[in-house]
């Protein structure tokens, strides 16, 4: 653990977590255990939200909450941090979210990053970490964590949402089994739905974010026989609840068990440049020689704005965006510059 706090619980600490003290499996030693741990939290939506508070409530020493977005209205029905005055401020998540968190614990030391994270810049973003929870929103990022993590031999807590759907999986220090021995790589682009194609509920945020802080507890205290160690998945529409087991993927993968970290490479990511003199933004996500369906794509995005879809080319029409994705997942987002603005959309829209 690191050493940011003081190994002690004072007064004013003990009443503030008197309760979570009271619990036998975390007690003074454990809590002492929190306020030295530093926690590295990689995006600041909806679980990322839920997450960032769970923590600072608990009393994690130090929280460095990375996140590339601003907040939108739409966010407001799950990201529990955020409210109206945010979204008026136009205020990075990160930002928000730590304003937010330091009037619930000033005693917590909070670290808000308005960056994206990619190959370039995530080992920087998880130095001297003792866990790295993960908020994010697609599998390219996730990936990205995953060979990180496995090669700084970090723990790392996966947790992703849709619809009324869950998942989740605690990824130990050095993998074995990691994200890539469950998922050996992503889905074409626009195979997957995102929040935008297929929707989402409020509770089944709640219920993953909260699985994860419970994984988070668990490992921070010192609680490592108590870990789920098991892939776990939510459906609160169609009431079920799973567990599979991971035993047979111990022996590894490319990641884990040959140390073939291609994502923090850069071999798996995304190209993005600016057009010069455009105000557009070229996203060109790495195939593999692999085509995007445009037209079942289109059937997916027409509820969220107008789209004009042929052999060649798919364009949605947004207000204040425009969107033209190509057969090889390639796309033009019209009506920004902004390199993180661009890729939130892309991830929103197109998914990868």
């Amino acid at each position: 653990m690191s050493d940011h706090n003081s190994q002690y619980v004072d007064f004013e600490d003990h009443d503030r977590y008197s309760r979570q003290m009271f619990f036998a499996p975390i007690g003074t030693s454990g809590q002492q255990r929190l306020g030295a741990a530093k926690v590295t939290l990689i995006g600041c939506g909806g679980l990322g939200a839920s997450l960032a508070q769970t923590m600072v409530r608990a009393g994690v020493g130090h929280l460095r909450i990375v996140d590339r977005d601003f907040l939108e209205l739409n966010n407001l029905q799950r990201q529990v941090l955020f409210d109206e005055d945010d979204v008026k401020e136009n205020l990075p998540k990160a930002e928000a979210a730590a304003r937010k968190l330091r009037r619930i614990n000033r005693n917590v030391k909070i670290t808000p990053i308005v960056a994206d994270a990619n190959h370039e810049s995530i080992e920087s973003l998880i130095e001297r970490a003792d866990l790295i929870l993960d908020g994010t929103d697609n599998l390219q990022t996730r990936f990205l964590i995953n060979d990180a993590a496995v090669k700084n031999s970090i723990p790392w807590i996966y947790g992703a949402c849709i619809g009324a759907n869950g998942m989740a999986m605690v990824i130990t220090a050095g993998g074995k089994p990691c994200l890539r021995c469950l998922i050996e790589a992503p889905p074409d682009a626009g195979q997957l739905e995102t929040c935008e194609t297929a929707g989402i509920i409020a509770p089944i945020v709640t219920i993953v974010a909260g699985f994860q802080a419970a994984e988070a507890i668990k490992l921070l205290t010192g609680n490592h026989e108590a870990v789920n160690r098991k892939f776990v998945t939510f459906d609160l529409w169609e009431n079920r609840f799973h567990q599979m087991s991971l035993d047979a993927l111990t022996k590894g993968c490319s990641c884990c068990g040959q140390n073939n970290f291609e994502y923090l490479a850069g071999r798996g990511g995304l190209n993005i440049v600016n057009l010069c003199g455009r105000n557009s933004v070229q996203i060109r996500p790495d195939t593999h020689g692999k085509k995007i369906d445009l037209t079942a794509l289109a059937q997916r995005l027409k509820k969220t704005g107008k789209v004009i879809q042929n052999e060649f080319i798919l364009r949605l029409n947004l207000p204040d965006h425009q969107i033209t994705i190509f057969p090889d997942a390639r796309a033009i987002i019209k009506g920004t510059n902004n390199i993180d603005e661009a890729r939130s959309l892309y991830d929103k829209y197109i998914g990868h």
